[in-house]
């Protein structure tokens, strides 16, 4: 139960319940008893909004999201409206901050101004720099993604490596033997990116298990990039029939190569991977994949920073989920190519 939800039980706007739980500004008495009543109805805490506002908080949360240079993927901007939407429900504005080369200098402001309450950070690193800042800081925090030690923050993630390995299975039991994982860009992998790092360890253990063959490339996030990829593992492995990938954003390219090469989607290749379920709805054909949840993460997030505002020493939350590989029209039974079992 939040704000909204009493403001509108009581008859009253949003603002008027926060005044009267804050003492900022005066309520009429009959008012005040109104939403009283309705609070001890719905046995409702005050929650850390509240709390926040006695204290004389900002009310305004930060998102650290990726540089604004780069464009941002379905998913990524799903994140960013759903946080944007549960802080919203909350009372609480949201102050987005780009990180990342140039960028630094926005986080660190937003770290040291204390101009925010607490902060969400998208596209975590194993080692992730922002994260120590954050930690060194004692501002609250909630990561999307997490580093390689999860057990020192609280976050939500993807179990990108169970994900992965999902669609592998998935593939094998259509019978394909050769696949390829099409991962994000190489500067990613570099860094470190978590995602990247755990949808491979994912592939590798999978073809193990199932007694596959497999190939791991890297792919910038763009459409261009994913023809030119794709177009080269076809012609550098003429046996391959099926390609996994969390690269959301090189998907339509992959398409266009496999259309150029003479391949039908799913009759003679298949494609599965990780996608925002809107986005994998609307491709031609739609695409079978591990449909992530970015409106329920996005507001686990929200729901997560306003607890450790309003008690920082709370013990930390993780919330890791994997949802099933939901088949469209990517995928389909294996056929060898070129005349290759």
């Amino acid at each position: 139960m939040n704000i909204g939800e009493i403001a509108r039980r009581s008859g009253v706007a949003r603002s008027t319940v926060s005044y009267a739980l804050s003492g900022k500004r005066p309520v009429s008495e009959a008012t005040r008893q109104r939403i009283q009543a309705v609070i001890d109805e719905l046995g409702y805490r005050p929650n850390a909004v509240a709390r926040a506002l006695k204290e004389g908080r900002t009310r305004t949360i930060g998102l650290v999201i990726p540089p604004a240079s780069r464009r941002l993927t379905d998913m990524q901007l799903g994140f960013v409206a759903s946080v944007v939407d549960a802080a919203a429900r909350a009372d609480l504005d949201v102050l987005l901050s780009p990180s990342g080369g140039e960028h630094d200098r926005s986080f660190e402001r937003l770290v040291g101004g204390r101009r925010v309450d607490g902060v969400i950070l998208m596209e975590i690193r194993l080692e992730d720099d922002r994260v120590t800042r954050l930690r060194q800081s004692g501002l609250p925090f909630v990561c999307i993604g997490r580093t390689h030690r999860p057990d020192e923050m609280s976050w939500v993630d993807i179990d990108y490596e169970t994900l992965i390995a999902n669609c592998l299975h998935h593939l094998a039991d259509l019978g394909h033997r050769r696949v390829a994982l099409v991962n994000r860009s190489a500067e990613l992998v570099a860094a470190g990116y978590g995602p990247s790092h755990r949808t491979r360890a994912g592939f590798t253990r999978t073809l193990a298990e199932r007694d596959l063959d497999g190939v791991h490339v890297c792919c910038a996030d763009d459409a261009q990039s994913g023809v030119s990829c794709v177009a080269q593992l076809l012609a550098e492995h003429p046996g391959l029939t099926a390609i996994a990938t969390i690269n959301e954003a090189a998907i339509p390219g992959m398409y266009r190569a496999l259309t150029h090469a003479g391949l039908a989607v799913p009759g003679d290749f298949s494609v599965v991977g990780v996608a925002a379920r809107h986005w994998a709805e609307n491709l031609h054909p739609p695409f079978t994949a591990a449909d992530v949840p970015a409106d329920e993460l996005g507001a686990c997030a929200v729901d997560m920073l306003i607890q450790r505002i309003a008690d920082p020493e709370a013990a930390h939350r993780h919330v890791l989920v994997a949802p099933p590989v939901s088949l469209r029209g990517t995928t389909g039974p294996a056929r060898p190519r070129d005349g290759l079992a």
